[in-house]
């Protein structure tokens, strides 16, 4: 399997990063110049033509949206998530669509509150996107306190443990006070990142994309 991923350190490109090297599959990183304007090259619309990370090749030609890209890889390997023929199959991917579709746009609605709202509404569009993160996040908190689902554990890895791992080490660095998020409200999260931050694998990434020895329960910049 011949894989290159197109990645920027501390975007979504990272939480395939994460993916790929718990697998331990051989891969090739491509750093992608985003400031520089490396996304909207004609040579990067050929392999995402959305222009966004990340992107990943691969034999069976190029993928791109992160849930996409992990679920392709849970099912090329059989690892760090049900397969199509696991009983827990269904609620897995009913939490992992969940999580991209739902924790990961309000997350972007918090940090851009101007693109859904423009610019006079920013102020009401932060709030509520604070308020629908915090009650999504109580939703993933109640079914790891309820169900201890092996797919999102202390136990195991997966590849919905890496996600929202990333995307809570963004909610806590980078919306302005008072919308930073405190794991503090979610025990039961906070010990399956904590797990997922401390595996080699995580600990590897985490040096090589400059995120610090917590980047999901303490993150620093």
């Amino acid at each position: 399997m011949t894989l290159t991923l197109h990645h920027a350190p501390d975007f979504a490109s990272t939480i395939v990063r994460l993916a790929l090297e718990e697998l331990g599959l051989p891969h090739t990183i491509a750093m992608t110049d985003i400031e520089g304007g490396a996304l909207a090259s004609p040579e990067y619309r050929q392999v995402n033509p959305v222009g966004l990370i990340p992107a990943l090749e691969t034999d069976d030609g190029p993928m791109f949206e992160t849930g996409a890209i992990l679920l392709w890889l849970v099912d090329r390997t059989g690892q760090l998530g049900p397969g199509p023929q696991d009983p827990d199959r269904a609620a897995f991917l009913s939490w992992l669509f969940f999580t991209s579709n739902a924790l990961h746009t309000a997350a972007l609605a918090l940090f851009y509150p101007h693109r859904p709202a423009g610019e006079a509404n920013t102020d009401a569009a932060r709030a509520a996107a604070h308020d629908q993160i915090i009650a999504r996040l109580g939703l993933i908190e109640a079914l790891i306190a309820a169900r201890h689902p092996r797919w999102l554990s202390a136990e195991q890895p997966g590849v919905l443990g890496y996600y929202i791992g990333i995307l809570v080490r963004w909610l806590i660095l980078l919306p302005p006070a008072p919308y930073g998020l405190d794991l503090a409200g979610f025990p039961n999260l906070r010990a399956v990142l904590a797990a997922h931050e401390a595996r080699p694998a995580a600990l590897r990434v985490a040096k090589a994309d400059g995120l610090g020895p917590t980047p999901f329960t303490d993150p620093r910049v």
